[in-house]
């Protein structure tokens, strides 16, 4: 049996020389490798009682959904500003070059519930130490973080010291 690591494609030099970019897509594209994904990232909440599940635009839904229905738990897109209809709340972020900002409806996450994040990737950790703050601004807790890979070199679990974080693969450069 093949493990997760298996279905990533790692594509040197890009978006620039000296990067290797870890393909999501590859794993998504076969029918196995969505089912481990899913399935690898379902076992990091063993045991954990949590209420909702919440998820980054938009690779954090594409994983997010499937482990919310599996474990019948609500889920909460966070989303690009814009994006929702009804009132949000926002946070600001850091990208390499300038700022983003994310969205949540204002009455997706009620105080007192424990949440659970999940991305794709982390990376920096900006976008989803942003997703986290927003959860605690509505008296929620945050009770795990989770990302299917992890590259550890660019130091992102630094910006979330404090939370419970997991990931199924960690690369260790960048």
């Amino acid at each position: 049996m093949k493990k997760l690591e298996d279905y990533v494609l790692s594509i040197p030099d890009f978006p620039e020389p000296g990067i290797i970019f870890r393909d999501v897509t590859s794993i998504l594209q076969d029918a196995d490798g969505l089912r481990l994904s899913i399935d690898e990232l379902q076992k990091l909440l063993d045991g954990l009682d949590f209420d909702v599940v919440a998820g980054t635009e938009s690779r954090g839904f594409i994983f997010g959904v499937p482990i919310a229905y599996n474990l019948h738990k609500p889920f909460v897109p966070i989303r690009k500003e814009g994006k929702l209809p009804r009132e949000t709340i926002k946070r600001n972020y850091s990208l390499e070059y300038g700022t983003a900002t994310l969205e949540m409806h204002k009455d997706a996450i009620q105080p007192g519930q424990k949440v659970v994040l999940v991305d794709d990737l982390i990376a920096t950790g900006g976008t989803i130490e942003a997703c986290a703050k927003m959860v605690e601004e509505r008296g929620a807790e945050v009770v795990k973080i989770i990302f299917l890979m992890e590259l550890a070199g660019l130091e992102g679990r630094d910006k979330l010291k404090g939370y419970d974080v997991a990931s199924v693969i960690c690369y260790e450069g960048k």
